[in-house]
């Protein structure tokens, strides 16, 4: 059950609403994971704890982009009629996130090249916090891992990296495909500071995020999260990792649920 008491609870439940009616409307879109990854957004972008005319966010997973696509319309970034644009040939509002959307300031590729984006961005630009959205399952790229050293070498305290951990890939869960055992304890041994939180719960969202900021070392937050969440049957499920074409049915199924 998706929070219904915090203040944030309904833009979560309108922006599940725009995702689900964007993929719909598009046939195919990577549902599981920007449903499971959106209240991260959201606690980012609705919190003020940030301020991303300075401040930089990085999407490292581009495949997340309808998540990040409602919260940009959310905070006025660009009309928010534009949501129905998703996939056509020529919207700015792709697949994944490219820097044609404003409000981006990277052009996702593979995964697990994100981090090491922000972590130039965060040496480059020490006067202020820099963000990313990573993936459990980017952390089988060993990419990921020579940015964790670069960043604890050049102490890069201005750094956030936030890991929407649902256990779950395309192919299956994380741990049958490539485990990562104890995510938190590598990262404690690479020399960041480790806070682990339910990706789902916005107090402890905005506290762990209030905290990393203006930190003297690089901070991880491991934010555990449900695939597919707000919509029972979608909810750990990984093939709703990516649908290729969300039938009428399924998606009054899903939107019923999703309405208050």
């Amino acid at each position: 059950m998706l929070n219904r008491f915090h203040p944030l609870s309904k833009i979560s439940h309108q922006l599940r609403l725009d995702l689900l009616g964007m993929i719909y409307a598009s046939g195919s879109g990577h549902i599981g994971g920007s449903l499971s990854s959106l209240d991260i957004l959201i606690s980012l972008y609705h919190s003020n704890i940030f301020d991303f005319k300075k401040d930089h966010f990085i999407l490292s997973a581009g495949h997340l982009a309808c998540a990040l696509y409602t919260v940009l319309a959310s905070k006025k970034y660009f009309p928010a009629n534009l949501l129905s644009t998703y996939t056509d040939f020529d919207s700015i509002l792709q697949g994944h996130i490219s820097k044609d959307v404003p409000g981006v300031e990277y052009s996702s590729g593979s995964l697990g090249q994100g981090l090491s984006f922000a972590t130039g961005l965060a040496l480059g630009d020490p006067k202020h916090t820099t963000i990313c959205l990573t993936s459990d399952g980017e952390h089988q790229e060993g990419q990921i891992w020579e940015s964790v050293m670069f960043s604890k070498k050049y102490k890069l305290g201005n750094l956030i990296n936030i890991v929407d951990c649902n256990g779950l890939q395309i192919d299956g869960t994380t741990q049958d495909i490539m485990p990562l055992n104890n995510l938190a304890a590598k990262y404690v041994q690479f020399g960041w500071t480790v806070t682990t939180v339910d990706g789902h719960n916005f107090n402890q969202l905005i506290k762990s995020l209030k905290q990393a900021k203006n930190s003297d070392y690089p901070n991880c937050i491991i934010a555990n999260t449900v695939l597919g969440k707000g919509v029972s049957f979608m909810e750990n499920n990984y093939k709703y990792h990516d649908v290729k074409n969300l039938d009428e049915k399924t998606y009054l199924a899903a939107k019923d649920e999703l309405t208050l």
